[in-house]
């Protein structure tokens, strides 16, 4: 095979390869936009590698576009304080070349709780786990990625997938309680992205009382509204948020996290008293985030 025909088999199985390729960059990285520039700098990287002597194509591809992924995760953990106020603006509906539909789609077909988890791990443990456990790569062709054996690479997978899973299962009595707010809290996010006022409203005990932190808005003092109408109308101001939050175990018990480009930016708790919301405590303070302990709850662990 001529150059010509291995440049033209290269384009075809990249293009045939794409939907497989972006979703594993997807879940490495947590990010639709950062994805699309993982898979373009993986196509330079191939087509200037050429594809002789290659036997598995495919394979080889995810290989390249995973390897662009770790250096792109080990960028994001130097420069890591900057993120977070940035990423909120690439979500924004005029942002030029971003979808935000596309961008929450996403977020939701994978979860959110699980992307807020995966972001929490070490980047040789996110390849590790997102290859083997999501896309069936066996540890011995992960091993060269990472520059360890295969059993090292086994042991890094078994650790990301212990803090994917989170914690022991709980009680019947706490699963039946984790449950019951669950079908609040999956309620609350849905009237809120929906912008159902009345919906909200019915969800909201009268006296109930909101808490948000100086980060969240930010403001020089911590806020406190009271009152169901007045904490709806401060929810529906939020409906953009809410396309990129999900439902989340927050310290064992039924939250909501928001996280743009799969990066934790916020998270919601809330108290239910006989099928009402009480209260609700919105934390975006960043040495409070760091001490939360958050997990995927056992329906959404993929």
């Amino acid at each position: 095979m001529d150059k010509r025909d291995e440049g033209e088999l290269l384009t075809r199985r990249f293009e045939e390869d794409r939907g497989h390729l972006r979703a594993v960059a997807y879940r490495m990285l947590g990010s639709l936009a950062e994805a699309d520039d993982a898979l373009q700098e993986a196509w330079l990287r191939a087509d200037a590698a050429g594809i002789e002597g290659v036997d598995n194509l495919g394979g080889w591809l995810t290989t390249v576009v995973s390897r662009v992924c770790l250096n792109m995760l080990r960028s994001r953990d130097r420069r890591r304080e900057d993120a977070l106020d940035d990423l909120l603006r690439e979500t924004e509906p005029d942002r030029p070349g971003r979808d935000p539909e596309e961008e929450a789609l996403m977020a939701d077909s994978v979860g959110v709780a699980l992307l807020v988890v995966l972001d929490t791990l070490a980047p040789a443990e996110r390849l590790a786990f997102v290859l083997h456990d999501m896309f069936a790569v066996p540890f011995e062709d992960i091993a060269p990625l990472l520059d360890r054996n295969a059993a090292a690479v086994r042991q890094l997978a078994s650790r990301a997938r212990r803090r994917v899973k989170g914690g022991a299962t709980p009680a019947p009595s706490a699963a039946a309680d984790l449950a019951r707010r669950r079908v609040v809290v999956d309620a609350f996010l849905a009237a809120t992205r929906g912008g159902d006022f009345a919906a909200l409203v019915s969800l909201l005990h009268p006296d109930v009382v909101l808490h948000a932190d100086r980060r969240v808005v930010p403001t020089p003092e911590p806020i406190v509204v009271a009152g169901g109408h007045t904490v709806a109308r401060g929810a529906m101001a939020a409906m953009g948020r809410a396309r990129f939050t999900g439902v989340v175990l927050v310290d064992g018990t039924v939250g909501l996290a928001m996280a743009p480009m799969g990066r934790l930016k916020l998270v919601l708790t809330f108290a239910v008293t006989d099928g009402l919301i009480t209260g609700i405590e919105v934390i975006a303070e960043p040495e409070r985030l760091a001490s939360m302990r958050l997990d995927v709850l056992g329906g959404d662990r993929g």
